[in-house]
């Protein structure tokens, strides 16, 4: 370069805004606190706790920025966030109490050994063997099934706060040749039907009862052999607590 040459500066570049990061900041905080909500709602929750945790935080991040106060949930939220929790809570507890008594419907009279249970996520599923309740092939309920479905309609009577969806299930075998079902889609529908419709004339209300035909989907074994098959052969009964408005 020539002595006499002017050295010109190269122009330095927009950095945009240097409050940018406090966008990406509150959203990662943001998150945080939903995780830190839902490992609350894991526990039993004490509500004066919650709402002193998260004024804190909200009072926190308010006191960095504007920008990040004005990205914050609002009271109203936080306590839609903290009824959600607890409601949570309330159906877990509630659930588990209901499953308690599963046990107890185990052992009645005509179920020993035929009904099955399991309860996850605040849903409690009621099993029973298809082949009990069904002849090979048919939708008709068999006299030993409408006794186990009369000994389960007690129990549904006693709770009545769960709505119950009635399962029908097959194996993975066609129908027999000369069945007027044309395949296990319609058969698994209407045992599931005519299952509702016997607990219907029952007394359970009509308004709690819905049915699905599943087939051969969600086996519980592999369908490699008779016994397994049987297995898969089955009516479930998924309970869930209904929540009313106030």
């Amino acid at each position: 370069m020539a002595d006499n040459d002017e050295y010109t500066p190269a122009p330095i570049e927009d950095e945009g805004d240097p409050q940018e990061w406090l966008t990406t900041f509150s959203d990662m905080t943001m998150l945080l606190l939903c995780f830190f909500i839902l490992l609350y709602s894991m526990s039993v929750p004490d509500e004066k706790k919650i709402s002193t945790t998260l004024m804190a935080v909200t009072k926190a991040l308010s006191g960095k920025s504007q920008e990040i106060a004005s990205s914050q949930i609002s009271r109203e939220e936080v306590g839609v966030i903290m009824d959600q929790v607890m409601l949570n809570r309330q159906i877990q507890i509630a659930q588990q109490k209901v499953f308690s008594d599963v046990k107890f419907l185990q052992t009645k009279k005509g179920l020993e050994g035929l009904v099955g249970a399991n309860f996850e996520d605040g849903v409690i599923t009621i099993r029973a063997p298809g082949d009990v309740l069904f002849a090979r092939g048919d939708v008709a309920l068999t006299e030993k099934g409408r006794e186990v479905i009369l000994a389960m309609k007690d129990f549904f009577a006693q709770h009545p706060d769960q709505t119950i969806n009635i399962r029908g299930y097959t194996d993975d075998q066609p129908p027999p040749g000369g069945s007027r079902f044309r395949d296990n889609w319609e058969v698994s529908s209407m045992r599931a039907v005519n299952v509702l419709r016997l607990l219907m004339q029952m007394g359970i209300e009509a308004k709690r009862l819905t049915s699905t035909g599943l087939a051969d989907m969600n086996p519980l074994f592999p369908n490699t052999s008779e016994e397994y098959r049987a297995q898969n052969r089955r009516v479930e009964f998924v309970l869930e607590k209904r929540v009313t408005g106030k």
